[in-house]
C-alpha cells in the first residue's frame, strides 16, 4: 500500500497534543484536533447565558489548546498562518471526522485503561488502512492495542514526540508485534522528510529509549548531590556545557520538564523494574515533597530555582529553603573552560581523580555509561540508536557511547572493575578482541561496533557532513575565517568558521576568492556551514577598534570590499545559493541577500540588526531587502514605492528578526525562488541540489538592477513616522539620527520622487551613513555594551 498523509487528527489538546498539532500545521498538514466534552459551565460561558450543549462549550477544551499556540514561549507555530490549518472539535461529536484522515495520533492522559477506551472508539471511526499512533511517553503500546481490530494492530505503532515538538529533533517511533514492516518504514521516512524529525526505532519498553537513559541520568545526579552534600547550583555548574549537555544541565532541566511529569515518567519505570534498577528510579522524598507544594518549575516560576526580583536563588534540598546560587570551581573545571570541543573538555576534566568536579562528574557519568550498555538489545537494536536519541531528545552533544569513546574505552573500563563495577560482558568482548572504540573511522566511512563486529554507519545521502568532506574531497582555498571546499557533482562549498561566524577581512576574500574560482571550474557555489549559527555578522570587535582608533579609511576601504562582494555575489555568472540556519543576522543576511537563491533551515532568525548597535546596515542589506520586496510585487500591479520604503525602514530601524523560515517570507527577507529544508540535517543538500537545477537549466547573471526610490518625500514621511515614536518617549535623540541616516539611504537622498538611480548609489549612501554613524560616541557606546553585555544599550 502506498501510504500518504494528506491530513491527521490530533486526540488530546494540551501542552503536547496542541504542539504536535502545530508542528504538523507549520509543515502544511491540514489536523483536527479533538478533546473531551467539559462537563461544567465556565464562568464566562455562564455570563454568556450558553448551555453544556452549546458547540463553544462543547470544543472549548479544544479551542483553548489552540488559542494557547499564540501565548506559548518559544512559540510552537512557525507563522500565524499555521492555526488555519487546524480544526477543532470534541471526542464524542466528531469522531465521525476520523474517516477523513490518513493518520490519527492519541495524546490523551498517560493512563493505559484511557488509552485503551479511546482507542476502541478511535477503531470504529477509522477507515481501513489509515495509521494510528500513540505519543505515549513510556506506557506499553501493545497493551494498549490488545483489543482493537486486526487492521487497526497492522496500523498501529507509537510515535513519541519530545516537547516542544517544533524544535526538539527526536521522533521515538515503536512498532508493536503486529505492525506491518511498510507502515514502521513509511513512519521513519515521512518523520525525517516531512516533519524534519531525527527517528530512531524503539521497543516496546518502560520509557522507551531517551526517557528511559535520560532520567536514570538525572535521578543518579540527584541522589550523588544528597550523598556527597552538594548543592543545586553546583551540580549544574558542572553538568551543562563542560560535559557536553544543555545550559540547562540537571536542575533547571527538571524546572523545564516540570517536575509532576518528571516524577511520573520515573514512576512509571519503577512500577515495570526490579531489583537495584528499581531502586535507582525512586524518587527521593524532598522531590515529592516540592511537588505536594506546587514548586514544580517553569510552569509556576518556582522550582529548583526560584526568581525573587532580579536574584535567583536555588534550593535547599535538605531544608527545602531557598539560599544563593553556587558554583563548584576547581583548578580543572577552570582549565575545562580553555578547552575546546567536548571531547577534549571531558577528557580534561575525568583526567584528574582527586579533583572535586572530576571526581563528581566521574561518579554521576559512569553509571549512566554502564547503564546505557546494559540495555543494548533491551531498549534498541544497537548503539547508535541510543547515542541518537540521547542527542536528539536530551540535546547531548554526544551519546553515551561516544562519550565512552571520547574519554578513552579501555583506560575508563579499567578504572571501572578497579572500583568494583560490573562492565557488561560485550564490552569486555569488544576489549579482549583488540579493539579499542565503539565507532572508528576508515577509508573516508564511519563504522559502529555491533555483536562483535564493526558495521557501516547507516548514512542517508542527503545529509552532508563537512568534516567528511574535507576529508574525503580536500579543500580548495582556506583561510582563518573560511574554506572553499568541493562537494562533487561540479559544486563548491564556501563554509565560514570564523568564532561565531562573525565576517572579517579574511571571510571577505574568501568569498571574493571562491566565487572567481566557480566563476572558472564549477557549476555553481552554495555558501553554507554547520556551526551554531549561519552568521550573526560583521566582526563588531574589529569594526569598534578601528573606529576608536580613527582609522576610518581602513573602514572606509573594508566596507567598500565588503559591499562589492555582495554584488559579485549578485552578479556571478555561476549560481550562488546560501543555505541559511539558526542566527542569520546583520551581515550574514546581507550574503545571503543578494544571492541568486536561498535555501533556508526551518528554524532561521533572520534580520537586519545593526541599529541594536546604532549603527545601519553598511554592506548593501538595505538595498537588497528593498529590492527583493519590490521583486515580490506580481507583475501588472501597480507597485506603491512608499509602501515597500516605510514597511523596509520599519524592519530595519526596529531590527526586525523573522522568529522562522517561514516568518522570513512574511517578512519579505526571503521570497520568489527562495526555499525551506523541514530537515535541517539535509540543508547544504537541497542548496546543492538547487545549485544543479538552476545550472542545468542554462543559468545567467542577472542583468544589473536600476532602483526606483521615494525621494525627499518618502524621506520626510519615514523620518515623521520616527519622530512619532520619539514623541511618545520610545526613541532616544540618537535614535532618531540613526533613523534620520536610514531614511536617507532608502529614499535615494534629496532626488524626486520616483526617480531611478544606480544600485552604486544606494551603497555609497548606506557607506556614507555607516561611517558618519561609527564615529558618534553613542554609537560606539552601545557597540562596547553589545560586545560586553550581550544585549542592546538604550542610549
Amino acid at each position: 500500500m502506498n501510504y500518504k498523509v494528506k491530513k491527521a487528527a490530533v486526540l488530546g489538546s494540551g501542552v503536547m497534543g496542541s504542539g504536535i498539532a502545530a508542528h504538523l500545521a507549520n509543515n502544511g498538514i491540514p489536523v483536527l484536533m479533538l478533546d473531551i466534552v467539559p462537563r461544567e459551565l465556565a464562568n464566562d460561558e455562564e455570563k454568556k447565558g450558553l448551555t453544556l450543549d452549546h458547540p463553544a462549550v462543547r470544543n472549548r477544551f479544544a479551542a483553548n489548546g489552540k488559542k494557547a499556540l499564540l501565548k506559548q514561549k518559544p512559540s510552537p507555530i512557525t507563522s500565524k498562518k499555521s492555526l488555519d490549518l487546524i480544526e477543532i472539535g470534541n471526542l464524542n461529536d466528531d469522531l465521525k471526522k476520523l474517516s477523513e484522515v490518513d493518520w490519527i495520533i492519541e495524546v490523551v492522559l498517560e493512563n493505559l485503561e484511557v488509552k485503551k477506551d479511546v482507542l476502541l472508539k478511535v477503531d470504529q471511526y477509522r477507515k481501513s488502512g489509515s495509521i494510528v499512533s500513540t505519543n505515549t511517553s513510556g506506557i506499553s503500546v501493545n497493551a494498549m492495542i490488545a483489543d482493537c481490530s486486526d487492521d487497526m494492530k497492522k496500523h498501529f505503532l507509537g510515535t513519541h514526540f519530545f516537547n516542544p515538538p517544533r524544535y526538539l529533533k527526536l521522533l521515538e517511533v515503536i512498532p508493536t508485534n503486529d505492525t506491518k514492516p511498510e507502515v514502521l518504514t513509511f513512519m521513519k521516512s515521512f518523520g525525517e522528510e516531512f516533519l524534519g524529525k531525527g527517528v530512531v526505532e524503539a521497543k516496546d519498553t518502560p520509557n522507551f529509549i531517551a526517557n528511559r537513559i535520560g532520567t536514570h541520568g538525572l535521578l543518579v545526579t540527584v541522589k550523588e548531590m544528597l550523598k556527597r552534600g552538594y548543592s543545586v547550583g553546583e551540580i549544574d555548574s558542572v553538568t551543562g556545557p563542560m560535559i557536553g549537555r544543555p545550559k540547562s544541565a540537571t536542575f533547571r532541566t527538571l524546572d523545564v520538564v516540570g517536575l509532576d511529569t518528571f516524577i511520573h515518567v520515573a514512576r512509571n519505570v519503577y512500577d515495570h523494574v526490579d531489583g537495584d534498577e528499581k531502586e535507582v528510579f525512586e524518587v527521593p522524598k524532598f522531590m515529592h515533597q516540592m511537588n505536594e507544594k506546587g514548586w514544580i518549575g517553569a510552569k509556576v516560576n518556582q522550582g529548583f530555582y526560584w526568581k525573587k526580583g532580579k536574584e535567583i536563588l536555588e534550593i535547599d534540598p535538605s531544608t527545602l529553603e531557598y539560599e544563593e546560587r553556587r558554583k563548584l570551581k576547581t583548578k580543572v573545571t577552570e582549565m575545562v573552560k580553555q578547552q575546546k570541543g567536548v571531547n577534549k573538555k571531558l577528557q580534561t576534566l575525568l583526567n584528574a581523580p582527586g579533583d572535586k568536579a572530576s571526581d563528581l562528574v566521574w561518579v554521576i557519568l559512569k553509571p549512566t555509561l554502564l547503564y546505557s550498555a546494559e540495555l543494548v538489545g533491551e531498549i534498541s537494536d544497537d548503539i547508535v540508536a541510543i547515542d541518537q536519541a540521547m542527542k536528539w531528545g536530551f540535546g547531548w552533544e554526544v551519546g553515551p557511547f561516544e562519550t565512552w569513546d571520547a574519554i578513552g574505552l579501555r583506560k575508563s573500563v579499567g578504572r571501572m572493575q578497579k572500583e568494583g563495577d560490573t562492565v557488561p560482558r560485550w564490552v569486555l568482548n569488544l576489549l579482549e578482541d583488540g579493539y579499542e572504540s565503539f565507532y572508528k573511522y576508515d577509508s573516508h566511512e564511519d563504522y559502529f561496533y555491533d555483536q562483535g563486529e564493526y558495521k557501516l554507519l547507516p548514512h542517508n545521502k542527503k545529509e552532508i557532513n563537512i568534516q567528511r568532506l574535507k576529508e574525503s574531497k580536500g579543500v580548495i582555498k582556506h583561510n582563518p575565517g573560511a574554506s572553499l571546499i568541493d562537494m562533487g557533482d561540479g559544486v563548491a562549498l564556501l563554509e565560514f568558521h570564523s568564532k561565531s561566524n562573525a565576517l572579517g577581512i579574511d571571510s571577505i576574500q574568501m568569498i571574493h576568492s571562491a566565487i572567481e574560482e566557480v566563476e572558472k571550474n564549477y557549476e555553481g557555489l552554495v555558501i553554507g556551514n554547520q556551526g551554531r549559527n549561519f552568521s550573526v555578522g560583521a566582526n563588531l570587535a574589529l569594526m569598534l577598534m578601528e573606529a576608536q582608533d580613527d582609522n576610518f579609511d581602513e573602514l572606509d576601504l573594508v566596507i567598500r570590499q565588503f559591499q562589492n562582494i555582495g554584488m559579485k555575489i549578485k552578479y556571478s555568472e555561476k549560481p550562488v545559493v546560501s543555505a541559511v540556519f539558526n542566527m542569520t543576522l546583520g551581515g550574514g543576511a546581507e550574503v545571503a541577500l543578494p544571492s541568486t537563491s536561498v535555501q533556508a533551515s526551518a528554524e532561521t532568525y533572520m534580520g537586519l540588526v545593526e541599529v541594536g548597535v546604532g549603527l545601519i546596515p553598511g554592506g548593501g542589506g538595505t538595498k537588497e531587502l528593498y529590492l527583493k520586496q519590490l521583486r515580490q510585487i506580481p507583475e501588472g500591479i501597480s507597485i506603491d514605492l512608499g509602501k515597500v520604503a516605510n514597511d523596509v525602514f520599519e524592519k530595519v530601524a526596529t531590527a526586525k528578526v523573522s522568529a522562522s523560515a517561514a516568518e522570513a517570507i512574511e517578512n519579505g527577507f526571503l521570497g520568489n525562488g527562495d526555499s525551506i529544508s523541514v530537515n535541517s540535517d539535509y540543508l547544504l543538500h537541497d542548496a546543492k541540489e538547487k545549485v544543479l537545477a538552476l545550472s542545468k537549466t542554462g543559468y545567467k547573471a542577472p542583468i544589473r538592477e536600476k532602483i526606483p526610490v521615494v525621494g525627499e518625500a518618502g524621506y520626510a514621511a519615514m523620518l515623521m513616522g520616527a519622530k512619532s515614536l520619539q514623541y511618545g518617549g520610545y526613541a532616544s535623540e540618537h535614535d532618531i539620527k540613526i533613523a534620520e541616516k536610514l531614511a536617507y539611504v532608502l529614499s535615494g537622498g534629496r532626488i524626486r520622487e520616483g526617480s531611478i538611480i544606480d544600485e552604486q548609489v544606494m551603497l555609497d549612501l548606506e557607506r556614507e551613513a555607516f561611517l558618519s554613524l561609527i564615529g558618534e560616541p553613542l554609537t560606539q557606546a552601545r557597540m562596547q555594551h553589545m560586545l560586553l553585555k550581550g544585549k542592546p544599550l538604550r542610549n
